[in-house]
């Protein structure tokens, strides 16, 4: 049909087919070095009625429960005691891991909310307002450890108004000259 609406002879049409089923769809492919690698921003820092208001990202992030039967194993008078020692221990693993990720959670948003303060410029005016920062200052200012903080912030992003960014970027390591100068 096509040779036809064409005019053309089948064969040149098959040559055509040839040629097109040889072509990149995506030219720029072969002169890409990396594979794209897209992030997820862990929090958010929106300005709302002239004041920065920091949000964690709560999406895929499961809400974690311990179900209510196992808590009425442990009444049940029918049950061994071996069995509620283990859904005792069980219990208390559970708790525990979900103290924690609320844990990792708060730190997170102290962590950042206090990047927020220390780099409030950043946020009005962009990169030429970003001003040095070390870890030991946001730790002193959280009330938390050095190496809290940079565990807090390895490999966690965050969507500003100045666009997603990691929150080590926010943080710049001294610069020491060949006499020890910081």
């Amino acid at each position: 049909k096509l040779a036809k609406d064409l005019r053309v002879g089948r064969d040149e049409i098959a040559e055509a087919i040839k040629i097109i089923a040889g072509l990149e769809p995506k030219p720029g492919r072969d002169f890409a070095t990396t594979e794209t690698r897209y992030v997820t921003p862990d929090v958010f820092v929106d300005k709302m009625d002239g004041e920065y208001v920091v949000s964690l990202n709560d999406d895929g992030m499961p809400r974690l429960r311990v179900s209510n039967s196992y808590r009425r194993m442990l009444v049940d008078e029918d049950g061994s005691s071996e069995a509620k020692s283990y859904i005792r221990e069980k219990l208390s693993a559970a708790q525990w891991l979900i103290r924690s990720i609320h844990q990792r959670q708060s730190t997170l948003y102290k962590v950042t909310t206090s990047i927020v303060r220390f780099q409030h410029d950043f946020f009005d005016h962009g990169v030429r307002a970003l001003r040095p920062l070390v870890l030991k200052d946001v730790a002193n200012d959280i009330g938390m450890h050095e190496s809290t903080v940079s565990r807090a912030t390895a490999n966690k992003y965050v969507h500003t108004p100045q666009g997603t960014l990691e929150l080590k970027y926010f943080f710049t390591s001294s610069i020491r000259s060949s006499d020890g100068e910081g």
